[in-house]
């Protein structure tokens, strides 16, 4: 045991807990587990992860803003720029040179975008079916419900 260790568990007869059975640790792994698995399966669809879940958004909110796609895939805006040229540099998405109005460039998919995307939701719905193929149905609700909770306390004490 280090000294940093031994100072800090001085006077407590408590052994410090296991980070294998913290609940944020734990959640930390599995994120990154299912992004290893995901860019996995997306590699030969030459597809990442965020390019997946970006085109997943614009086949759910057309022309949504490069702002709401960098949000829903947790990316910064710069990121999610590049990830816009390079899915349009494909083929994948369309996005006008100028602004219809205001200064959002509205993105959509193209229709190869759509035969990308059907492929990619295949393969990470395996992934997903894989992920919680321990669960029965009422556990895994049990679980999405217990995650929605947890979310929308952080995001509480963000606003509080």
């Amino acid at each position: 045991m280090s000294q940093g260790s031994e100072d800090h568990n001085a006077g407590t007869c408590e052994e410090p807990v296991e980070l294998e059975s913290l609940l944020g640790y734990q959640l930390k792994h599995l994120q990154s587990e299912l992004r290893s698995k995901m860019d996995e399966t997306l590699r030969p669809l030459e597809l990442t992860t965020p390019q997946y879940n970006c085109l997943e958004q614009l086949r759910r909110r057309p022309g949504v803003s490069n702002s709401e796609l960098a949000r829903g895939a947790f990316v910064t805006r710069q990121t999610m720029n590049t990830l816009v040229r390079g899915l349009q540099e494909r083929g994948l998405i369309t996005r006008p040179a100028t602004a219809e109005s205001g200064r959002v460039l509205p993105t959509r998919l193209t229709s190869a975008g759509v035969e990308v995307l059907d492929q990619a939701v295949s393969r990470v719905e395996a992934v997903s079916a894989r992920m919680v193929s321990p669960l029965d149905d009422e556990t895994r609700t049990i679980v999405t419900e217990a995650l929605r909770r947890c979310i929308a306390a952080l995001e509480e004490a963000e606003d509080g």
